[in-house]
């Protein structure tokens, strides 16, 4: 079958010259299939600085081959090295490795002249983007068989103990189905065929050579690259009897090092993870900018388009508030903005709480549009005591079918769910996402969260959701904003749960930045400070703190036409305070009414 191939070409970096190979049928020391490179062709001199660690491999070949002088100093090409006589290597991603001095994928950087990839000559193959997989080796039937067989060996394996030989490499999933439920039908439950169907037909089907595959051994993460297909062979407790070949990475990667978008996908409790939503991360581990810059220099790439790894490793930033902020909020200063900010910065879920009237969800709205940069990366959601988990983040719905007009249950989401795939997105992940909660303590917690309640807590785990059946984890660019109104619930009625998971902010009429918000107000209005005498004169007659009444119902244009203050005064003031002392005999007019609160001032005033 070698015959079939074609000739393949590969572009050394910095412009440089075409190299020309061949692919073989002939299977490699670890089950890849070889690739010879003839006499005479360029290789680049130098290697980028991350060669040695990340294709060591390779890069003990190269070493070896100049050593011995099979790769020397070209006497045609000035500044390039040469192949002195036909060289076969391993894999053809061993010999593009070689030859262009950095890790190389050889089933996409070998292409023909017409731009071929090598991979689509590749039978049983199906072509397409790369992908990024873990696989987990650490615990097969209490062995580590990372250590013991998959790096000493550059392999990868999966047990498939029961599974008939002869299953053919990119077996359908239907085919794949029949031949699990057939072959493990009395040694597993629903659960456990379920998952292995995936996972079989992942390795056998969906994996492909050039993939990058991830283990977890001892507390490292191990990183490699898939040279070959997939064989089924007899094993030693059929623990590994299907197995792909692998160059591996020499060192590993500090599993509490990761970022905690990768840690969240490396959570998830399966021995076969697809993990290409964060394949950027995954290229990008152990290296800086510049060693990535020099690693993709020899990809024909637009230069106005960051490299992935690169954008996937920006850092997540909320902006320091400013002063301008502070004088549009009318805040007493940037001080207290700050320390919002940093609560919000360490917690990432943090509750305003006080009075009716203190301003807390003018605030939230606020700073999350001033730390988010704009209004779409903020979603208001308002709990009450009937709003449920399928309410906040997905269940099913009823929702007519536009062509036929029936109704049916559809797995719709919420707004979390909608804001956590919004943040979660390529492009936005380095961008700050707020949900704010309006009276988050009218609603039933444990309810509302369900399992989320645990990812408030461990924002770098992933959780199994109950209706869709999906592995979710908050973004790490998610904040949460609620607001409390403490006249509803009490602060001290909130439950422990929920006092771990969110940092708690007092918005109180005594204290700033509140006490002072409408007298700063009125001033910039250019009014009479009068209301804000009466505001703190009617406060220090209510004694229960979380009743006392906030400056929002004061700051608004209706108060300052004629009748106005009187106006809200009686119409919305004096009804919360009668709520407030219900059945307890209290003359409301007569202790919180306008004329008793300006005579006690009157009264203050001193005598000329």
């Amino acid at each position: 079958m070698a015959d079939e191939y074609p000739e393949f070409c590969l572009r050394l970096p910095n412009g440089g010259p075409l190299a020309r190979g061949r692919q073989t049928d002939e299977l490699g020391t670890n089950g890849s299939l070889r690739f010879v490179v003839g006499a005479g062709q360029p290789v680049r001199p130098d290697v980028v600085p991350s060669f040695a660690t990340r294709a060591a491999s390779a890069h003990k070949v190269r070493e070896r081959l100049i050593g011995e002088g099979r790769i020397r100093r070209s006497a045609t090409r000035a500044d390039w090295l040469e192949t002195y006589e036909e060289i076969v290597f391993n894999s053809s991603s061993e010999a593009a490795a070689v030859l262009t001095g950095r890790n190389s994928n050889g089933w996409t950087d070998w292409r023909t002249e017409d731009g071929r990839p090598l991979g689509n000559f590749m039978s049983g193959t199906s072509w397409g983007p790369n992908r990024t997989w873990l696989v987990r080796g650490s615990n097969v039937t209490g062995l580590d068989l990372v250590q013991r067989l998959w790096r000493p060996e550059g392999r990868l394996t999966l047990a498939a103990s029961h599974l008939r030989q002869g299953v053919e490499q990119g077996i359908s999933k239907d085919r794949m189905r029949a031949l699990v439920e057939e072959d493990y039908e009395s040694s597993a439950t629903y659960n456990q065929k379920r998952q292995l169907i995936e996972e079989l037909h992942a390795f056998l089907s969906r994996m492909r050579p050039g993939d990058t595959v991830c283990t977890i051994s001892g507390g490292q993460l191990y990183v490699g690259e898939i040279t070959g297909e997939a064989e089924q062979v007899e094993s030693e407790d059929r623990r590994t009897n299907l197995r792909r070949p692998v160059e591996w990475q020499a060192t590993g990667h500090p599993y509490e090092d990761l970022p905690e978008a990768l840690q969240q996908k490396l959570s998830i409790q399966h021995d076969v993870i697809d993990l290409s939503a964060v394949r950027a991360l995954v290229e990008g581990l152990g290296m800086t900018d510049e060693e990535l810059a020099d690693e993709s220099e020899a990809i024909e790439r637009d230069p106005s388009v960051e490299i992935p790894a690169i954008t996937a490793r920006r850092e997540l930033e909320l902006p320091v508030p400013t002063d301008e902020l502070a004088t549009e909020l009318l805040v007493h200063g940037t001080e207290w903005l700050r320390e919002v900010r940093d609560l919000l910065w360490d917690e990432r879920q943090l509750v305003l709480y006080g009075p009716p009237g203190t301003g807390k969800t003018y605030l939230a709205l606020k700073l999350a549009e001033f730390l988010g940069g704009g209004p779409e990366q903020v979603k208001l959601v308002q709990f009450h005591p009937s709003y449920a988990y399928e309410d906040f983040f997905e269940g099913f719905r009823p929702k007519e079918d536009p062509d036929s007009r029936e109704v049916a249950f559809r797995l719709t989401a919420g707004p979390l769910r909608e804001l956590a795939d919004l943040a979660s997105s390529e492009g936005n992940r380095h961008i700050p996402h707020f949900l704010i909660i309006d009276e988050i303590n009218r609603a039933n917690l444990a309810k509302v969260f369900g399992e989320l309640y645990f990812l408030l807590e461990y924002r770098n785990k992933s959780v199994r959701l109950t209706y869709s059946d999906d592995d979710f984890a908050l973004p790490p660019n998610l904040f949460v904003i609620g607001t409390m109104n403490t006249a509803d619930r009490s602060i001290a009625l909130v439950d422990a749960a929920m006092r771990r998971r969110f940092a708690f902010v007092e918005l109180s009429p005594r204290t700033e930045p509140t006490s002072g918000l409408l007298r700063r107000w009125l001033a910039e209005q250019g009014k009479d400070p009068e209301p804000a005498e009466l505001l703190d004169a009617l406060n220090s007659r209510i004694e229960e703190p979380d009743f006392r009444i906030g400056p929002s119902y004061l700051m608004r244009k209706g108060v300052y036409r004629e009748g106005g203050l009187e106006r809200t005064w009686r119409t919305k003031i004096l009804p919360l305070l009668e709520e407030h002392h219900y059945g307890e005999g209290v003359d409301i007019e007569k202790r919180y009414g306008l004329a008793a609160l300006r005579e006690s001032l009157n009264a203050r005033e001193p005598l000329e």
